[in-house]
């Protein structure tokens, strides 16, 4: 078996990161989700620096990244990673809670493969992050040379 790529998510809200987790393995998604919580810490563990200067090789087969983060914002870290050669056919989620058009479009205009708005209901919210994993597990064909996701059985 292929090693299994992991998810990058970048969120600051430690109550938002428990509802994505929880929401993904809901989907029994076998790959490892590695979370970090600001703009800076995305960008060290994309290029391997800092902290994550020895973590494992290899781009993560998705990035759900959160608009509003401290330090670099998100649009900062899409406007990086699409403008980067080596990184812009990995896909990135935008996952707000911004409703602004402004952020939608510039999040198109610098790349994003989509936008998604979190719902605000509870229920609401972990479809929307099932969706979303589905989504990249079963419906996506990853850009080549990327090990797709994989659901458990």
């Amino acid at each position: 078996m292929k090693e299994l790529k992991r998810i990058l998510l970048v969120e600051d809200s430690p109550n938002d990161v428990e509802l994505t987790l929880a929401a993904l393995e809901e989907n029994h998604l076998a790959n490892e989700v590695v979370v970090v919580r600001d703009g800076e810490e995305a960008l060290d563990y994309i290029y391997r620096r800092g902290i994550f200067k020895l973590r494992i090789e290899g781009n993560p087969v998705v990035v759900l990244l959160d608009l509003k983060l401290p330090k670099v914002d998100g649009l900062e870290v899409l406007a990086q990673l699409k403008s980067d050669p080596t990184m812009k056919l990995i896909p990135v989620v935008m996952l707000t809670s911004s409703r602004e058009e402004q952020d939608l479009i510039r999040s198109y205009d610098l790349g994003v493969n989509a936008y998604v708005v979190k719902p605000v209901d509870f229920h609401e919210f972990v479809n929307a992050i099932k969706g979303i994993g589905l989504f990249w597990a079963v419906v996506n064909q990853p850009p080549p040379g990327s090990f797709p996701l994989v659901c458990a059985v």
